[in-house]
């Protein structure tokens, strides 16, 4: 296992889940765009202060960072929705495609 690459793989789909640029996103870290992409492609890795900081942004705990397809409880799922949800609760244009994916779900 390449922890360095495991992660950096799960940043870089995180921040493009998000809407992110690299560009964008290496800005709200304060670090160089080089450093984000080696971060990402796993030929780097990053210091505390950045690790703090992607957490903050992705409004995650450090084990949800660094899990790599652990099983996780239906109460654990439905906190993870609803953190989610919390990160588009202004955008209506996400919030309606979200109402009619789960209202076509159940």
């Amino acid at each position: 296992m390449d922890i360095k690459k495991l992660l950096g793989a799960k940043i870089s789909n995180i921040r493009k889940s998000r809407g992110y640029s690299q560009i964008k996103f290496a800005e709200l870290l304060g670090i160089s765009t080089n450093a984000l992409s080696l971060i990402e492609t796993g030929n780097g890795f990053l210091t505390a202060e950045t690790l703090e900081k992607i957490l903050e942004q992705f409004n995650m705990q450090p084990e949800e960072l660094f899990s790599f397809g652990s099983i996780k409880t239906e109460a654990e799922i439905y906190d993870d929705i609803i953190r989610l949800l919390e990160n588009v609760k202004n955008d209506k244009a996400k919030l309606s495609t979200i109402y009619n994916l789960i209202k076509n779900i159940v």
